[in-house]
């Protein structure tokens, strides 16, 4: 039995998947331990762990990001900054803070931390022990086959992609600037060289990356490391629970439903949750559409009399129904839809969400409406295209064959394990692209 330290941001779409991992390991019969903010206390200790609160780290509500960091807000590229900034590096060095009280009260033998976890990354450094960084959303690791990472662009083609690429290189590093220095000074407040790890790698665990995903999804390239392994994704849960009052009923009529998301962050229903049901009240579908927040079971508008809403669904009984996704490109929420064989209309505001609709459109299947503020009438064209052409149907089982194809469970485990037998990084056998 193994003592394992898992890391992660308190965002909701961070901490599911730590969540799973941490269940995994728990019944391997690992003891297992999360540092994470108090509102996910009681989720850490239903997966059989024990949580390590947010002390010297400052402790927040994904909900109201602004109550602990008033810069944050913004939108737009420059705004995306900002929050890296200050509610992922400058956190980073409470987080090592608490991160080594945890260790001195008792040492682990591994760390795993979300793939934005700075502190996760700076206390392994910084005690010397392997650690694992696991990738919650598209891969972030940097290629010299592709644009920057999180920029929703196809891979570069001839001398002028690759020329295109280079100068967007050279355009993030000037944008990044105060990110860097950030890193920088984060970095020595915790005892270690500033400039000894670049942003770029900050985030990467040298020794095993565990990508949730398949590599179906994301563009092929040449120089990814041989450490970053592909391992599908965890079932959604929820399938013993109960859906909200009335959706069993609405969902059995004989129509297709259509579900729309907000996801968990960023959960204005003026952005996409408004249009989409505009779109879909006078079609001749089921609308179950969730707000993302819990307790937040109406909307501010009235919903059409074709929908259902609540705050939050069990997906493990709600996705088995559904025909269509309509998000606002959430990792999460797309992999379980594509997990179903469900195909997508993506509505990407910020953050990597333009790269995960971009991402959904090149496998086909789905169409990336291009903004996270659609009309109604382009979600519903959307919708209706989806509903009439195979095509998005029979891209999305494509890649739900290729999810299938992963116990996810065994794989992060057996990798996890192979970590703390060998104390050295986990190389993969072949391409993830089959080249």
């Amino acid at each position: 039995m193994a003592d394992v330290m898992i890391a992660a941001m308190p965002f909701t779409g961070h901490v599911v998947p730590l969540l799973h991992v941490a269940e995994a390991l728990a019944a391997a019969g690992h003891r297992v331990r999360v540092h994470v903010g108090s509102h996910f206390a009681d989720r850490v200790r239903a997966a059989g762990a024990e949580h390590v609160p947010w002390q010297r780290a400052p402790d927040f509500d994904e909900r109201d990001l602004r109550a602990v960091f008033p810069q944050t807000g913004r939108g737009g590229p420059l705004g995306v900054l900002t929050n890296l900034e200050h509610v992922f590096v400058r956190t980073g060095a409470g987080q090592v803070h608490d991160l080594l009280a945890a260790w001195q009260r008792r040492p682990w033998d591994l760390l795993v931390a979300d793939g934005f976890s700075t502190g996760g990354a700076l206390v392994s450094e910084r005690l010397g022990v392997p650690w694992a960084s696991v990738s919650t959303g598209p891969l972030t690791v940097p290629s010299r086959d592709l644009p920057p990472p999180g920029l929703p662009l196809a891979p570069a083609r001839g001398p002028l992609g690759r020329a295109r690429d280079t100068a967007l290189r050279g355009a993030f590093a000037a944008l990044s600037r105060p990110l860097r220095t950030a890193l920088r000074e984060t970095r020595a407040a915790v005892g270690l060289e500033p400039g000894a790890v670049t942003l770029e790698q900050q985030w990467i665990s040298p020794h095993l990356v565990l990508a949730l995903g398949i590599a179906e999804l994301e563009a092929p390239r040449s120089d990814l490391p041989a450490h970053v392994h592909f391992v599908g994704s965890f079932p959604p849960g929820g399938a013993d629970e109960d859906l909200p009052p009335g959706w069993a009923r609405a969902l059995e009529a004989p129509r297709p439903v259509v579900h729309v998301t907000q996801g968990t962050f960023g959960t204005d229903p003026q952005q996409l949750l408004r249009p989409a049901l505009e779109a879909l009240g006078g079609r001749d579908v089921t609308v179950a559409a969730v707000t993302g927040v819990i307790g937040r079971d109406a909307l501010p508008f009235d919903p059409p009399p074709n929908a259902v809403v609540a705050a939050r669904v069990p997906y493990g009984r709600l996705l088995p129904r559904t025909d269509v996704v309509v998000t606002n490109g959430g990792w999460g929420g797309v992999v379980a839809a594509l997990r179903h064989g469900i195909p997508l209309v993506v509505a990407g505001a910020d953050l990597d969400k333009p790269l995960v609709a971009a991402m959904v459109a090149r496998s086909g299947a789905g169409i990336d409406l291009r903004t996270g503020r659609p009309p109604a009438r382009a979600v519903g064209a959307a919708v209706d295209r989806v509903l009439a052409e195979p095509s998005y149907r029979r891209a999305a089982t494509g890649l739900a064959a290729r999810f299938a194809a992963h116990d996810t469970a065994a794989e992060v485990v057996g990798l996890l394990e192979r970590l703390l037998r060998d104390r050295a990084p986990v190389r993969r056998a072949g391409d993830p692209w089959g080249r």
